[in-house]
């Protein structure tokens, strides 16, 4: 049963100062005194009752999470588990011979779900739960985060003991902040002193095994920690929790607008085509800035149009206020239309979304649609994407004769592309180590790669050029364009485009 201590304190409190102050004026002022030291006391057990409370680590009923409700990371998910029921099957793994895994670190980019899944361990487990970030461990004084480590494992038993449970489970989010390599701190001694702690604690001298504690860990920068740290016997099992492919998108997508009103022309798996390289963090924005947009519009359903549209905003950011010039919007159309040419033609359907609508950094875009979630590219692969990233600059110049400041983003991109194809020995100097390539050769083969790509870009959208020029003025007016409207006007342009 809950107890109200603070409360009772100061109800009893008020009710004896009006007392005395009526019946005893003269012992007011002494009162008063007591009553708020026994006030300030009673805050304090207040507060290291919650103290207490939280190193159960429970989850509140309202808050916790199941691993079903994590989408996009099966795999991450498995491996976990298994861990977990090392943990739950004791008698089982002792008859194998298998020794309990002491620790598990999560690696990934943000958003993809890391703290999630140490939640979830802490519902499917039956394991006493606390947790920590790396930055609580860090203090000016010397000493203080190796106390602050002894102190979590410690709080991790008694939990343990406290429950009657032979288990408990310790997660650390952003771990590189105290497990980073000794030595790379310079004469700060602190960080290495509280990593030292932390090696001690999981697996050195004084390490027990009743009550078996896991260490999950969570952090963006693998790279960064000490060997120590990642050996077998602390850390046994390293999990990637990478980038959702196209299943787990959908399955993202699916879980985030289960309490959503979605329109039935609604495709989640279309959208989940479209957001190839987002993370579980983003793929929740997306769905609730649809939300958002559906609401600023009055409508009772969130519709198709809603998500594309936050797709952008997710990419891009928020529409800005800036309005530029009618003739550079002009500029802006051609540019968008010549990526959106090239894009089509090099891969027909590729294209979604084109807007002129300034967002963010840039005054236009171009959505295309990937083929699949691919993880290796051709030679040609590369160079249909240096065209697209091309076309523009190379509309710009046919229809104006000129180019602008606009593209370059665009070039440093192309320039990217080219520097993989030379550093993969797919260029003319062979397989070469561009590390160690000469600057000025690197950079004639650049251009080399730059100038073939340019005229075939130009031989492909000069069959266009009055096309753009038309359609360009259309899209000023709307400002949007989706990818099957321009795809219609592209096949009324000619029958037989030129090939690439």
């Amino acid at each position: 049963m809950k107890t109200y201590l603070k409360e009772v304190v100061l109800g009893l409190g008020f009710a004896t100062l009006v007392f005395v102050g009526f019946t005893f004026p003269g012992y007011l002022f002494p009162f008063f005194l007591l009553f708020s030291l026994l006030f300030a006391a009673s805050v304090m057990i207040e507060k290291n009752r919650s103290a207490a409370a939280g190193v159960t680590g429970e989850v509140a009923k309202s808050h916790q999470i199941e691993f079903h409700q994590i989408g996009g990371q099966d795999m991450a998910k498995r491996e976990i588990m298994e861990a977990l029921d090392f943990l739950k099957h004791r008698d089982q793994i002792q008859t194998l011979g298998i020794r309990p895994l002491k620790g598990l670190i999560l690696s990934g980019p943000p958003g993809t779900g890391k703290t999630l899944l140490a939640k979830a361990a802490a519902t499917y487990t039956d394991s006493a739960f606390v947790a920590a970030s790396g930055s609580e461990f860090v203090e000016m004084y010397v000493g203080v985060g190796a106390s602050r480590v002894r102190d979590l494992f410690k709080k991790a038993r008694l939990a343990a003991k406290k429950e009657g449970k032979d288990t408990a489970i310790v997660f650390i989010d952003e771990i590189d902040v105290i497990g980073g390599k000794r030595g790379s701190t310079g004469s700060h001694q602190e960080y290495d002193q509280t990593l030292n702690q932390l090696l001690t604690e999981m697996d050195g001298m004084g390490t027990t095994t009743s009550p078996m504690v896991l260490v999950i860990a969570a952090t963006n920068r693998l790279d960064m920690l000490d060997p120590a740290l990642i050996r077998p016997g602390r850390f046994d099992r390293q999990i990637k929790v990478d980038l959702p492919d196209k299943t787990g998108r959908l399955h993202i997508l699916e879980i985030q607008t289960k309490n959503k009103p979605l329109a039935d022309s609604v495709d989640l798996e279309q959208v989940a085509r479209e957001t190839y390289g987002f993370s579980g963090a983003q793929l929740e924005s997306l769905c609730n800035e649809a939300a958002i947009l559906a609401m600023r519009e009055s409508k009772e359903q969130i519709e198709q149009l809603h998500f594309r549209d936050s797709v952008d905003k997710v990419l891009l950011g928020e529409r800005t206020g800036k309005r530029p010039r009618e003739e550079e919007l002009e500029r802006v159309a051609v540019h968008e239309l010549g990526h959106a040419i090239t894009s089509e033609l090099v891969r027909s359907q590729s294209v979604s979304h084109i807007t002129i609508a300034p967002r963010g950094n840039a005054l236009g875009f171009v959505r295309q649609v990937p083929e699949s979630d691919g993880y290796l590219y051709t030679y040609d692969q590369l160079v249909n994407q240096i065209i697209v990233a091309l076309g523009g600059t190379v509309a710009e110049e046919l229809i104006y004769g000129n180019r602008s400041t606009g593209a370059q983003g665009d070039i440093q991109q192309a320039t990217n592309m080219a520097r993989t194809i030379i550093a993969c020995g797919l260029s003319t100097l062979g397989i070469v180590d561009i590390e160690n390539l000469q600057k000025n050769i690197l950079d004639e083969e650049i251009r080399r790669i730059f100038a073939e790509i340019y005229d075939r870009t130009r031989e492909m959208l000069s069959v266009y050029e009055e096309g753009i020029r038309t359609l360009s003025v259309d899209l000023v007016r709307d400002e949007n364009m989706t990818g099957d409207e321009f795809r219609t006007w592209l096949q009324a342009q000619i029958k037989e485009p030129v090939s690439v």
